[in-house]
Formats: C-alpha cells, structure tokens, sequence
C-alpha cells in the first residue's frame, strides 16, 4: 500500500514539507489509542534470533533508524514501533541553528536516491534533552556535530559540549565529521584533527563512571589509503566502531533532472559504494571493531549483502523513505530466515 498509494501521494509535493507533514501525522497516529500497537503488530517482528550484542548493548534487532530523519528527537518513541530496534537522533549542535538556506532537499526519483544540504539544521542539545528525558524503551544512538560558525580549530569544543550534555540520555555516540554540508567540517576526517577530537572524546569517557560506547560516522568518498588511516586512528584512540557511510558528493551514473544540485546523495546509488567501504575495512582490519552498514539499503537483500561485507548492524534513510515501514520488517525477516 505504501509504494502504491501513500509514497506517489507524498511525493506530489515538497520533499521537506512532506518531511515535517509526515512528521505530524505519525504523531497524531500515535497518539490514537491502540495505533502504536497496530503499527506494532503490522511492522514488529521480535525474536531472540533477531538481538545482537554490539559494543556492549543489547539490540532488539539489527535494524535502526539513521541520523538525520529524526533530527531533534521528536518522533524516536512513534518510529520505534515501526520496528526499528534502534533510533539515532541528530546531528545536534551545541546551539540552535536554521542549516542552509532553503530549497536544500531533492528527490532523485528515477535513481532512488536523495541529495540534501541540509547543514545541521537542528534546535539544539538543550532541546532534545527535553525530548529525551521521558525515554524508557528506545535504544538512541546521539549523533553529534559542530555549529556552523565554529572554525575547525575550535571544533574539539563542540563536540565535548554535545558529549557532555547528551551523556545520561543516549546510549552510544556518533561523532559527525563527514557531512558534505558544512563547510570545512570533513577536513576533520584528516588523520591529525580527527585523532586530537577522538582521543580527546575517548579521555572524557573514560572518566565517566559508566562509558558510553562512541562511533565515528565517514564518509564514501575516502581513498584505501584515507580508510587505511581510519582504521589505525580507530585502534590508537580505542574507539568502539565505525558507520560506513554518510552521503556521497559523486554523481556518477545518475538520470534525474536534480543531479547536479550540490548536496550529498543518498539512496540506491551509494549502495554497491558503501558496502564496499564496510568490506574494505572489515577485511583489512580483520573485524577488529563493530560496524554499522547505511547507504543505500531499498532491500532485504541490501541490508543482508552489508551484514556479510562485516556490518554488525544496519541503518535506513532514503531507503525508508522510498520504501515504507515494510522494508524493515522484510530485513528482520530475512536476517531470522538466515538464522535458521
């Protein structure tokens, strides 16, 4: 029902506007009584085939929610019933902030893809506190970033900032260096800065009475030799894992009319690519560390074609978008199938 009738539907109108509008719906859903058990019922599948224990919490299932959908942590409790078995909200700055001027989002309907500028639009880490603080169920992932107005050198701050206050509320960190939105940020992923901002999170953990396992989000357009960094900085620093990946700024192949807005792409076109960054890195580091599979997952077949490259977990985005609430239970599915 959802690619024949609600997805055509949506995709009538604005891509941000239906973002926000499909927002407020799932919320006034929700709020109907019986509505989140219905979803559950229809989208859910739980198992104890399904669980992993990945960088020492417990998940449901291997399926989460990328960072970016659910930015400022509004809807995580609503989304959770559609079967995710974790949400990562974000990225969150330390302050407020509008992002990029608008139009800043673009449907690539005949790729299946997806280019955003974005630029951490977000209301800021005090807010989703709020937000957060009545969470008794959901596994969160906090994505965190830098404000646009901090330069490179003071970026460590941010980030501290955003660990610091976001620590009794989420249940693992992602640091954001990879975003192709904010200028300057991915000179970040050089090995220098990025080792300082890592070993600098990796300290303050440690002093915390109970860690919280942190993650490092890159980017697909690394080199072997800018991966090969990664996985040195990832043992020096002692960090819990990797995603693999954020959007692409490659255009190669693509059809729609909106191609060459700037922007990252995500969607079908980044799937062979991040998939060969997870393989990459799984094999050259010979599984040292966990790592979350995103990028172009439309299928039950994607999201298991990135488990056996060496991905502990998935993430969806455009894929969710494209394809509905379905392709999660279809990947559960698929994945409780192969445990058999």
């Amino acid at each position: 029902m959802y690619k024949k009738v609600i997805q055509p539907l949506l995709f009538l109108f604005d891509p941000e506007r239906v973002h926000y509008f499909t927002f407020s719906l799932i919320k006034i859903l929700s709020a109907v009584p019986g509505m989140p058990w219905f979803f559950r019922v229809l989208y859910l599948v739980k198992h104890p085939k399904l669980e992993r224990e990945v960088f020492g919490l417990k998940f449901p299932n291997p399926v989460g929610l990328a960072a970016g959908f659910d930015k400022n942590a509004v809807l995580y409790k609503a989304l959770s019933n559609f079967g995710f078995g974790f949400i990562e909200i974000g990225t969150i700055t330390p302050k407020a902030q509008p992002g990029n001027p608008k139009k800043r989002l673009f449907r690539l309907k005949e790729d299946e893809a997806i280019i955003n500028r974005m630029g951490f639009n977000n209301e800021g880490v005090e807010a989703a506190i709020k937000r957060l603080k009545s969470n008794s169920k959901v596994l969160i992932g906090g994505n965190i970033g830098k404000n646009k107005t901090t330069p490179n050198e003071q970026a460590a701050d941010d980030y501290i900032y955003c660990f610091n206050a976001l620590f009794d509320y989420v249940d693992y960190f992602v640091v954001n260096v990879s975003s192709p939105n904010t200028p300057n940020l991915r000179a970040l992923q050089d090995k220098a800065p990025l080792t300082h901002l890592l070993t600098t999170l990796s300290a303050i953990n440690k002093e915390k009475q109970h860690p919280k396992p942190i993650l490092l989000k890159i980017a697909p357009d690394l080199s072997n030799a800018q991966l090969d960094d990664i996985i040195t900085i990832v043992s020096e620093t002692k960090i819990d894992g990797l995603i693999a990946t954020n959007t692409t700024l490659n255009r190669e192949g693509l059809k729609s009319e909106n191609k060459a807005e700037t922007g990252g792409l995500s969607g079908k076109p980044l799937n062979k690519r991040s998939t060969e960054v997870i393989r990459y890195i799984a094999e050259k580091s010979k599984n040292a560390f966990p790592i979350i599979g995103v990028g172009g997952i439309h299928s039950a077949e994607d999201a298991l074609e990135k488990i056996k490259a060496g991905a502990s977990l998935v993430q969806l985005y455009t894929g969710f978008v494209y394809e509905g609430p379905a392709l999660i239970k279809r990947i559960n599915q698929l994945v409780l199938s192969q445990s058999n």
